[in-house]
């Protein structure tokens, strides 16, 4: 059962939602206790916990069920993008932005994180005091509030306030208000406007946005009437599944006029309505905010470096590298519409001037804020993001490299393998500089694997990640560490391989990554790891996934008219 607790705001009576599961722990963590009632696992090897894992999974193993069954609904809250999207597509740009309790992502993305927490007693809080002051700023503002209402009431709840309620609470909850919905809305507008018709629609504005049903995507279907065995979701709810999965933000009004309609109960009609907003600019914001995620940029802000140490590293070294990643994102999806898995193995990047003298190539136009595109040399050291300054900045220490870190990016994020964190006893500590006299990080990790406790998961996640010790902490290209020859060998499952371009070449025919993108954008578009009843419509994505030369903008086609994204089981009582 869906229930949603009460909120008092005004004199009126208001609900505000709270999520189904709650984890805390899983806070900005890529792997949490629990997620959508799938266990992460303790288990050190490969692939443990998650049932998505392509190390060895399930759908290999004759464990997968033979026929698709969908999974019961979910309750995702709306991130703070999503909030701020929602807010923007209601009142209006340039309203102030207020504080929301922060996202969690666990198992990489914020949609998981929106269907596995509870909101906090201060996060309503924040909710109640963003919409107070949003319908403040808008309803104190004559031309501003005269705009968003479409006409000028002549006293409280008459028929101008009556029909900017209905159309509002229409965009609001992604779908037409119910009959008591519009009762109830109009009553709060009437009884609290005290005579101010303007006064009482901004506490029913801020009462709407407190509403539960714009907060969260209640999305729980309705019975299909090709299969009475299960349910599939509404035109509404479909609307708002397909804007937030490719706008990251609520359907327009063209959508929601194709919901009403019943176009998207069609394959055409989903197809004519994802093709549109994939056309829109807010397309590509919301699948640069995907690969974010997917690939984990986030973490570039945290990076810090000594320019004492590491001159090259300027103060807008990482804003260029998120944006070189950024570029050759759009350049895959939108201007070629090529492999995306080329991601992982490309020599064409964008570069500006201090990105070019990082990676010690010519760059003819760069400049420090204007990037140019480029192909690394042939016989170069570089190919695809894992060779780039994101990848290797953010998966190292300040000081030195991470063979660690890089290896478990290597396995989580391009082969969706589940590595479970250390023992909380053990020391991951590998010594300061002072400490490595006579030896490599690779050295010291080599020592690292023969303690037992540690060497079920380095022996796992090091030898990917040693093929990357030509690169420094900043990303920068050596042949010497600590003084010593590099050795940049390694192997991945056992395949020995040498250096970052072999592994690279590796990765354009490792049939993992095309799998692990497809998982990786389920996981996104769901809020959820899939169920084992689902992997029949995965196994099927991924063959269309092939079969359309792993061009992404097509899985997302191939996606919204997928039975797994337009059904839903019932839901059970827990």
């Amino acid at each position: 059962m869906v229930r949603f607790p009460r909120l008092g705001i005004a004199g009126a009576l208001l609900v505000l939602a709270s999520a189904c599961y709650d984890d805390n722990s899983a806070r900005d963590s890529d792997q949490p206790a629990s997620s959508s009632g799938e266990s992460a696992g303790t288990d050190a090897t490969v692939g443990s916990g998650d049932p998505t894992d392509t190390g060895g999974s399930d759908s290999d193993s004759g464990d997968s069920p033979e026929a698709f069954e969908p999974a019961e609904p979910v309750l995702p809250r709306l991130t703070a993008s999503q909030y701020r999207n929602a807010i923007a597509h209601l009142l209006g740009p340039g309203l102030p932005g207020l504080p929301l309790e922060p996202d969690t992502n666990p198992y990489l993305f914020y949609n998981i994180g929106a269907t596995s927490t509870f909101i906090s007693e201060l996060g309503v809080q924040q909710y109640e005091e963003a919409a107070d002051a949003l319908a403040r700023a808008v309803f104190t503002d004559q031309a501003r509030r005269e705009a968003l209402v479409g006409c000028v009431p002549l006293s409280p709840g008459d028929g101008c306030v009556q029909n900017f309620l209905a159309s509002f609470g229409r965009r609001a909850y992604r779908r037409p208000l119910t009959g008591a919905e519009q009762a109830r809305w109009t009553d709060v507008a009437t009884q609290l406007a005290e005579g101010d018709a303007w006064r009482g629609l901004q506490f029913a504005v801020a009462g709407v946005l407190q509403s539960p049903h714009f907060l969260y995507r209640v999305e729980l279907g309705e019975p299909d009437p090709n299969d009475p065995t299960r349910l599939r979701f509404t035109g509404w709810e479909m609307a708002t599944r397909l804007s937030f999965l490719l706008w990251n933000g609520p359907p327009d009004d063209v959508l929601l006029d194709a919901a009403g309609s019943g176009d998207l109960h069609t394959e055409a009609g989903l197809v004519a309505e994802a093709e549109r907003l994939l056309e829109d600019p807010r397309a590509r914001v919301a699948l640069q905010e995907f690969f974010a995620q997917y690939l984990d940029l986030a973490r570039l802000d945290h990076v810090a470096r000594d320019p004492a140490r590491w001159p090259m590293f300027s103060p807008t070294m990482t804003a260029s590298m998120r944006t070189e990643v950024q570029l050759l994102v759009d350049d895959l999806i939108h201007r070629s519409d090529s492999d995306i898995r080329q991601l992982f193995s490309t020599r064409h990047t964008f570069v500006n001037a201090e990105l070019a003298a990082l990676y010690d190539i010519e760059a003819e136009g760069a400049s420090p804020i204007t990037f140019v595109p480029v192909d690394l040399p042939v016989d170069g050291p570089r190919a695809g993001i894992l060779t780039l300054g994101a990848f290797l900045t953010m998966n190292a220490h300040e000081t030195i490299t991470s063979p660690t870190n890089r290896g478990k990016y290597v396995r989580e994020r391009v082969l969706c393998q589940v590595i479970p964190p250390p023992p909380g006893d053990v020391d991951t500590d590998l010594g300061d500089d002072e400490d490595m006299d006579a030896q490599t990080v690779r050295e010291k990790l080599e020592q690292h694997q023969k303690d037992p406790v540690c060497a079920g998961c380095h022996s796992i996640i090091d030898p990917p990640g040693f093929l990357f010790e030509h690169f420094d902490s900043v990303g920068g290209y050596r042949t010497l560490d600590n003084g010593y020859p590099v050795d940049a060998s390694g192997n991945l499952d056992g395949i020995p391989l040498d250096g970052a371009r072999d592994l690279a070449e590796a990765l354009k025919t490792d049939p993992r990554v095309g799998r692990c993108i497809v998982n990786q954008l389920y996981r996104h578009a769901t809020g959820r790891l899939p169920a084992l009843s689902e992997f029949p419509a995965l196994d099927a994505l991924e063959q269309r996934f092939i079969k359309a030369d792993h061009r992404f903008k097509q899985l997302l086609l191939d996606l919204v008219v997928s039975e797994a994204f337009r059904t839903v089981s019932e839901e059970t009582d827990a």
